[in-house]
């Protein structure tokens, strides 16, 4: 079931009987010579609508950019500051608890939003804290569809070391499982791509001139990213269910 898909009355049903709601959440930025894009808005996304689908649990619109500054040295990137992305979890919180939303499960496909989004939760929770109100904060729970114990053991089989962190053969064999037709398999140079820190984004394409961090994604597959979707489906219908039950 889908939030845009669906009317308001649906919604009033819906909340009869479920309080709980996922939220995908990404990012659009490079991913090498060969990764679209929209690789880590696009991961959660397909992932959530099957799990939607399977256990008919309401999935909220995609938050399809994210926290991406080290990216923008390359064309097509886009980012929110930290503080932005704060503003935007707290108004998507606000808004869905104000319906009755209890339980809210931000599924993630993009590193960089880890600690901003970690951030807001503790802010949410904080004006809770300090207004003192009779009601609670919502559940909030991020996930990242890419650290399911399905999808790890899959990468490490098919990918071992070549996986890296960015533009991993993993996210991009998921990015062609749901887009077949935008399929770029090519050979790259060095097949193995540089491994160390960075800070602004002119430092990252200085270190990753591909933009690539450690990875191989000329070994990505769309019969792979089959694979890696099933996996994370059943994986994220065990942590979302979970989730529910103790929140």
């Amino acid at each position: 079931m889908r939030l845009q898909l669906s009317t308001w009355p649906d919604i009033q049903q819906y909340l009869e009987h479920s309080h709980g709601i996922i939220v995908p959440i990404g990012s659009t930025e490079q991913h090498g010579p060969n990764g679209l894009i929209g690789t880590d808005a696009i991961c959660p996304e397909v992932v959530a609508h099957e799990v939607g689908k399977r256990i008919g649990v309401l999935v909220a619109p995609t938050l399809s950019i994210g926290m991406a500054q080290h990216h923008l040295a390359f064309p097509g990137s886009i980012s929110f500051r930290p503080t932005t992305l704060i503003a935007v979890i707290r108004d998507v919180v606000q808004s869905l608890a104000r319906h009755g939303f209890r339980n809210i499960y931000f599924f993630n496909g993009h590193g960089g939003n880890v600690a901003t989004v970690n951030a807001a939760f503790a802010e949410i929770h904080s004006e809770a804290s300090f207004t003192g109100s009779g009601t609670s904060a919502p559940s909030l729970k991020l996930a990242n569809w890419y650290m399911g114990r399905r999808v790890q053991a899959i990468s490490r089989e098919l990918f071992a070391d070549s996986e890296g962190a960015h533009a991993t053969p993993s996210e991009i064999s998921l990015t062609w499982h749901a887009y077949p037709d935008h399929a770029q398999p090519m050979t790259l140079e060095p097949r193995l791509a540089p491994s160390s820190h960075f800070g602004d984004a002119r430092d990252y394409r200085q270190r990753f001139p591909d933009g690539r961090i450690g990875s191989d994604p000329s070994l990505a597959s769309i019969e792979a990213g089959t694979r890696l979707f099933e996996a994370s489906v059943e994986d994220t219908i065990e942590d979302y269910r979970a989730f529910v039950q103790t929140s």
